[in-house]
């Protein structure tokens, strides 16, 4: 098969060795990370550094060569923008474990994010190879909305749930913390996008004016309310304000996309913001992120309390634009650096500018996702793009916005840079659905020529005669 392809008159290349470039200078990032820790905390470079340089290759490479032969269409920027943010959140990692074990609380954060990042890849290698259209996973529409009601509901159960830092989102299974919330999302994406293809046309119709806004009929807010009714379940009984904020904005986003009526984004909105009110007033949880958020040094000392941001802020504003340098923070007085204040220590150490570049990898991510939907050729397609794409961004925007004090803490992890397997596994498989979305969209489609090989007429031009 040739590097390219031509439809209509256009071209279409594969963009592979451009993806390999990128690929390089993202392992650049991170192997120069993981170096730049060991200077900076130990005076050397780790004496690791060529086994672990050699596995986080090998890693990538697998994962170029599988979209080179199964996916070979695909976007080129994705995957380079994820080993570069995944690269630099185990260089992080490893920069905590050096802390931890100088204070006496060994740690092998780092080691473990590793071994989930291989998991990862894995499973990202077998989505490409095993899903060769994604239009496939249409038919199980409704099956992927039971297994993700399902999945958001067995943190619930009193065997295996677990509630940790006053959220239940935890399972314990053998011995092994799971988040089940993060494959739900990913179900709930394909469920959301297989209903909104097939009832788009209903929901679309207008009803009432109001303010030059079409409000969504009466009898069309059946699943924009049942859709509230989980979010509300997941920040009352769950006492999590990320993930109710995150599948309530993923459904909107989508539902908005799918109709063109701005009027649903009114509703939702309104909901939403009367859940959130009805929750600050009677949910202890909500009240106290909410307290904290509006008054950090009030709570300082309280328990539970606003130590958490207050350093996390202070530690940002000590590292200022260009940061103090890894070694040279502390951004172990931060609970939680590892996880949901990862970008915290990023910003203490590295600066402004880091967090500017790392946001700035993310908006590609989504801008890379929505192009992907724009240029599908199916609406499942099209749906599903967004919603993966929808999936990042809330995720990202309520992480960094609790961090720098934008918005109240939400508890959620920063998507490939944070410590947590079950976030880490389920990113790398988005990625992979979005690549195979962006494959079946950039690839050719056979040219049809009006006279074949033979000479004979095609049965194209054979129906335009007889026409």
């Amino acid at each position: 098969m040739s590097q390219t392809g031509t439809l209509m008159g256009f071209v279409h290349r594969r963009r592979r060795g451009a993806e390999l470039f990128l690929l390089v200078l993202a392992l650049a990032v991170g192997i120069g990370a993981y170096a730049a820790v060991g200077l900076g905390v130990e005076g050397a470079v780790p004496a690791d550094i060529l086994g672990y340089g050699g596995w986080l290759t090998g890693l990538i490479v697998a994962a170029h060569v599988t979209v080179r032969f199964v996916a070979p269409y695909a976007d080129p920027v994705l995957l380079p923008l994820v080993a570069a943010l995944n690269g630099l959140g185990l260089a992080v990692l490893r920069r905590l474990d050096l802390t931890y074990e100088a204070s006496g609380d060994p740690h092998t954060f780092a080691r473990q994010q590793l071994t989930w990042m291989t998991l990862g890849v894995i499973l990202f290698i077998a989505t490409l190879i095993l899903l060769r259209d994604h239009r496939v996973l249409q038919r199980f529409t409704y099956t992927a909305g039971l297994i993700g009601i399902l999945l958001l509901i067995l943190p619930f159960l009193p065997l295996v749930g677990r509630e940790i830092n006053g959220a239940r989102i935890w399972i314990n299974v053998a011995g092994f913390s799971f988040q089940p919330g993060e494959v739900a999302k990913v179900m709930l994406v394909i469920a959301f996008a297989g209903y909104l293809v097939l009832h788009r046309d209903a929901l679309a119709l207008a009803g009432r004016r109001v303010l030059f806004v079409d409000l969504p009929r009466g009898r069309d807010l059946g699943p924009i309310l049942a859709m509230f009714g989980v979010s509300m379940m997941i920040l009352v009984l769950q006492n999590d304000l990320g993930s109710s904020l995150l599948f309530f904005g993923l459904f909107l986003a989508m539902l908005y996309v799918a109709t063109e009526r701005a009027g649903w984004l009114v509703v939702g909105g309104l909901l939403f913001g009367a859940g959130a009110l009805a929750a600050y007033t009677f949910v202890g949880n909500v009240q106290n992120r909410f307290n904290f958020w509006l008054h950090p040094m009030d709570y300082y000392d309280a328990s539970p309390g606003s130590y958490q941001l207050v350093e996390a802020l202070f530690g940002q504003g000590w590292g200022g634009l260009i940061g103090r340098g890894f070694g040279n923070g502390f951004p172990e007085r931060v609970p939680f650096a590892y996880s949901d204040f990862i970008l915290s220590t990023i910003g203490e150490e590295l600066g402004l500018t880091a967090i500017m570049a790392v946001i700035l990898c993310y908006g590609l991510i989504v801008e890379r996702a929505l192009r992907i939907a724009l240029i599908s050729r199916d609406g499942f397609g099209k749906l599903m793009a967004v919603g993966l794409g929808t999936i990042i961004a809330l995720q990202v925007f309520v992480v960094i916005g609790g961090v720098t004090g934008l918005i109240p803490l939400t508890g959620l992890t920063t998507p490939f840079l944070s410590y947590g397997g079950s976030s880490l596994v389920a990113n790398w498989v988005v990625i992979a659905l979005l690549l195979r979305i962006s494959d079946q969209a950039r690839r050719p489609t056979p040219r049809l020529d009006p006279v074949d090989e033979a000479g004979e007429d095609s049965e194209t031009t054979q129906v335009v005669k007889l026409r």
